[in-house]
């Protein structure tokens, strides 16, 4: 079998080096990298991407190994089809560790065709850190780094309005780039950075917010040599991902002409502000899985894809995007369940072992963000409460107790939320009174949920029947 690298595939790329990535993991390589390679095929562009490590351990070795190649193997569902597609990208044309390659690090940010910033330092990357050294080679937080390359790039262009960058951030928070402009702009200031350098960052730079979505469970290891007996290379950094992906970016018309991703058959959504499209996709998407994970789990289920063949629990969550979910966002109702279909379609991914008890993790917090504006929204316009958004509530406090019908789960949430329930349930004289104590207990919601006209009760009477008629019963009862 061939070893893959630039000699054995063979095909002419002239990539220029026009973004700086900071990130080398599964992600970025399956998602941003793909889409550039995409795009430079469909629109005859030559973006090339150079990848640094943000932490002094990492994978760019590997990738130096196979002269940054690598497959991309998609798998899920396209128009009620299964479908797999694989694809050789190849618009990496380096990787770098700046711990260990500060100086061509330096290079490359320096450079004068460099345009474009992309990251995924993980939820965590994007953050304060104390005793930041911004002239460390390199500094430790990724804010830190992004400091460092704009204030030198700003000295070494003498300040030139055209040299400054735009960054398109990835991480998995609300607000992204903003938070990490803000982080950049502080620790300016706390390094008597001069008022100039401040000014070309707020004029000069774009930090647009981002929202992405694709699952990529990464590398194939149970199966990786019947994958690589079939490229026909030994690819050891093939990535899988499903089929479906989403790019919704706030950015200006400038920098989309330049990035045209959406003109090359990409689901990449411009924006003016994220905020509303954050809410459909929050409600509808994650509130789905939100809403899913404790009906399936008492269910016996294990995956999504598992629930999803369940007719019932099917029902029970696309009746609940159609009646309680779509109704109460604003926008082109056709163009809502279009989007919904497509989001619930993933479900069925055959291809994809997406555990519930995986994304079970922190369901209080969850419930909250995701379906209980919903369930808010649907009160106020209708004078009644969403049976089934009250009713994914009481599967929720049914799950925390810990024990169902001889299945036992571990609730991964706040130590002093899970005890709280539980102790709770031990102590239960009548279902209204434990439901009511749960709901009015601030601390777990921030509000008294108890306090929601009729929720309570409605909640109480949904746990009663889970619990004395079987989930399944019950569950048909409010489809």
């Amino acid at each position: 079998m061939k070893s893959l690298n630039r000699t054995t595939y063979n095909q002419a790329v002239n990539h220029q080096f026009k973004i700086l990535q900071f990130g080398e993991g599964n992600f970025l390589r399956a998602f941003v990298d793909w889409m550039i390679h995409k795009s430079n095929k469909a629109l005859g562009t030559n973006n090339g991407v150079v990848v640094v490590q943000p932490l002094a351990q990492g994978m760019v070795d590997l990738l130096n190994k196979q002269d940054n190649l690598y497959h991309v193997l998609l798998q899920g569902m396209k128009d009620g089809q299964a479908v797999q597609e694989t694809e050789l990208v190849d618009c990496i044309i380096d990787a770098v560790n700046p711990y260990t390659q500060y100086e061509a690090y330096k290079n490359y940010f320096l450079n004068p065709e460099l345009e474009l910033v992309v990251s995924n330092t993980t939820e965590a990357g994007i953050s304060r850190i104390d005793d930041e050294d911004i002239f460390a080679l390199p500094p430790k937080s990724f804010p830190g780094k992004v400091t460092q390359l704009l204030y030198q790039r700003f000295k070494h262009f003498d300040g030139a309005a055209d040299k400054g960058l735009t960054f398109f951030c990835c991480e998995l928070i609300e607000k992204n780039a903003t938070i990490l402009k803000e982080i950049v702009l502080e620790l300016s200031v706390a390094n008597q950075l001069e008022e100039a350098f401040i000014n070309w960052v707020n004029t000069s730079c774009s930090f647009c917010n981002t929202l992405v979505d694709r699952i990529v469970p990464g590398f194939p290891k149970a199966n990786i040599k019947e994958i690589q007996a079939e490229l026909g290379y030994e690819d050891n950094l093939v990535v899988v991902g499903e089929y479906f992906h989403l790019w919704a970016i706030e950015a200006p018309q400038a920098v989309r002409d330049k990035y045209p991703f959406d003109k090359a058959g990409l689901n990449v959504v411009w924006l003016e502000d994220m905020t509303k499209f954050r809410d459909k996709k929050v409600r509808i998407l994650n509130g789905s899985h939100t809403a899913l994970v404790p009906v399936g789990l008492l269910s016996g289920h294990q995956t999504v894809k598992e629930a999803f063949d369940d007719k019932t629990l099917a029902a029970f969550i696309n009746d609940m995007v159609a009646q309680e979910v779509i109704p109460n966002i604003d926008g082109d109702k056709d163009a809502l369940k279009a989007f919904a279909d497509e989001i619930l379609e993933r479900f069925f991914n055959p291809y994809i072992r997406h555990f519930l008890k995986d994304i079970s993790l922190n369901s209080l917090s969850k419930w909250m963000t995701r379906d209980y504006p919903s369930l808010v929204d649907s009160l106020e316009r209708n004078g009644q409460l969403p049976a089934k958004l009250s009713f994914s509530l009481a599967a929720l406090l049914v799950l925390y107790r810990g024990q169902y019908n001889n299945l036992n789960f571990t609730i991964n949430d706040t130590p002093e939320h899970v005890a709280f329930i539980q102790n709770e349930w031990s102590a239960m004289e009548s279902y209204d009174a434990l439901t009511s104590n749960i709901l009015s207990n601030q601390s777990i919601w921030n509000t008294d949920l108890s306090s929601v006209n009729g929720l309570s009760a409605a909640v109480a009477n949904y746990i009663e029947a889970i619990m004395e008629e079987g989930i399944e019963t019950a569950s048909k009862q409010v489809i």
